[in-house]
């Protein structure tokens, strides 16, 4: 959003006190696989899908604008949905009808097709829907080469953390005081902070609560004698479980939903297992590295939040599983609120 922005012309400041660090253990981002599912999205009309839409053209476009500036982001095309029943094949076969009807390329790959695959997918398959526009970015890489190009730019970076938001007056409508004393001033501000958003917005009146969905997810080095799964022709998804291929024959997977903060030994073993229908070499493959996320998720409104609740504070926030996906439409609509003030 603050590389949206500054491109535009106006003059930023990003507040956040990560900056300049790691991911913090509990950030969104750091759960977040990088998948794309827009096409594949089961509606075909609403909010949702508009912004899935807008968010998949967009990331092409800022791939392209930000190659041409000497930054490449991590992109994998195609997704392919296993169905594991009678139900999800035939919702797969009227969203393949539909789809193809508005002239988007999505196809049904049948239970034979699917097991010429390598390595072998869950033998329960019975079909598949690919799509190969939809596909993975790469989130944590694609943050830093926004930052990066952001601050060519001249957006301004403060790496501190917010201790309250509030109100102005005429020119700089609202102030922020930073936990260090100082306050920064501002026409608009956007409020991005996830979970930490109720918090700063509860004192000014306005009641957005999220909770925290946790997810876990797998880093898997496969066995030399399994196939590579850059084989695949995109990431796979399978009965809500993703599996992201990596270079050097490693595979993410993930994640788990699990409201609250704690993990769950058990759960993280029944994403080891698909469910039970982990193939032969998944099971055999040695997990390298596993790692962990809260997702904000709104309690009584659905996710996201885009509101302008009042005249120059934005909320974008509450992303809940789509953080990444909606990222680049998120950021054009806080572009399109500003720009229709007069």
């Amino acid at each position: 959003m603050a590389w949206l922005l500054q491109n535009q012309g106006h003059a930023v400041c990003l507040i956040d006190p990560q900056l300049g660090k790691s991911q913090a253990e509990g950030a969104g981002s750091s759960a977040a696989l990088g998948l794309l599912m827009a096409q594949v999205y089961r509606r075909s009309s609403g909010r949702g899908w508009r912004l899935r839409q807008r968010s998949l053209q967009l990331w092409q476009d800022w791939r392209r604008q930000l190659l041409a500036r000497g930054h490449d982001l991590p992109w994998r095309p195609g997704l392919l949905q296993l169905a594991s029943n009678v139900a999800e094949l035939q919702a797969q076969q009227r969203l393949a009808a539909e789809r193809q009807a508005r002239g988007l390329p999505l196809q049904l790959l049948s239970s034979e097709a699917l097991q010429q695959l390598q390595p072998v997918v869950p033998a329960a398959a019975i079909g598949g829907l690919f799509s190969p526009l939809d596909g993975q970015l790469d989130p944590i890489p694609a943050m830093a080469a926004l930052l990066a190009d952001a601050r060519r730019l001249g957006l301004e970076c403060r790496g501190e953390a917010v201790l309250q938001l509030e109100r102005g007056e005429s020119q700089h409508r609202w102030q922020i005081q930073l936990m260090g004393g100082e306050t920064v001033a501002c026409h608009w501000l956007v409020l991005t902070a996830g979970l930490g958003s109720p918090t700063l917005l509860e004192p000014l009146g306005h009641q957005r609560p999220q909770m925290p969905v946790l997810g876990q997810a797998l880093e898997l080095q496969l066995p030399e004698q399994a196939a590579d799964p850059v084989l695949w022709p995109g990431s796979i998804s399978w009965a809500g479980i993703n599996l992201v291929p990596r270079p050097g024959r490693h595979l993410w997977l993930g994640a788990t939903l699990e409201p609250g903060t704690d993990p769950a030994a058990a759960t993280l073993e029944t994403l080891r297992q698909l469910n039970g229908a982990a193939p032969p070499w998944l099971l055999e493959a040695e997990v390298v590295r596993q790692w962990q996320g809260l997702r904000a998720r709104p309690e009584g409104r659905p996710a996201p939040l885009l509101e302008q609740l009042e005249p120059g504070l934005l909320l974008a926030s509450g992303h809940y599983r789509n953080g990444v996906l909606l990222a680049p439409a998120t950021a054009a609509w806080v572009a399109d609120q500003i720009s229709l003030e007069p």
